[in-house]
């Protein structure tokens, strides 16, 4: 009786992970053991930047390994054009403009992104667009479930 043959993560692969995303000073930006809910994603769709995903090729089910990738191989680096300076009238008793804060701004083709508000001076609300993790090196561990 041959033994199964285990499957390889590749391009197209269907990939069942936990993964644990950590600062340069090990604290915690985003895990999926939290709520224990596993990520599933297709390697090559999109869901993940290609150095993450290039982390992944090769691994298969069982598999546990750490990597750190650079600021620029993880969310990039801070973009100065995705500071914002709106009028603070855009802001409601909803959601107030206030630092620290991240509301979801609608585009005008129905998507949203994030937006997290950086200052408040007078009327002026600078609100900063980059990713959160933006200009960190991250530490990426993952634990592979399965792989189909």
């Amino acid at each position: 009786m041959a033994e199964l043959e285990q499957k390889l993560i590749k391009q197209g692969s269907e990939v069942v992970l936990h993964f644990d995303l950590k600062l340069s000073d090990g604290s915690a930006a985003d895990s999926t053991r939290v709520n224990n809910k596993p990520a599933k994603l297709v390697v090559g769709d999109g869901s993940l930047t290609l150095s993450f995903e290039d982390c992944l090729l090769g691994l298969q089910a069982g598999d546990k390994k750490s990597f750190t990738l650079e600021a620029d191989d993880a969310f990039g680096m801070p973009n100065p054009d995705n500071l914002h300076h709106l009028d603070r009238s855009k802001f409601s008793s909803e959601t107030p403009a206030e630092i620290g804060m991240i509301i979801a701004f609608t585009q005008p083709d129905g998507t949203e992104l994030p937006g997290i508000i950086r200052e408040v001076t007078g009327e002026s609300v600078t609100v900063d667009f980059n990713h959160p993790l933006a200009g960190q090196v991250i530490t990426f561990d993952v634990e592979i479930l399965s792989v189909n």
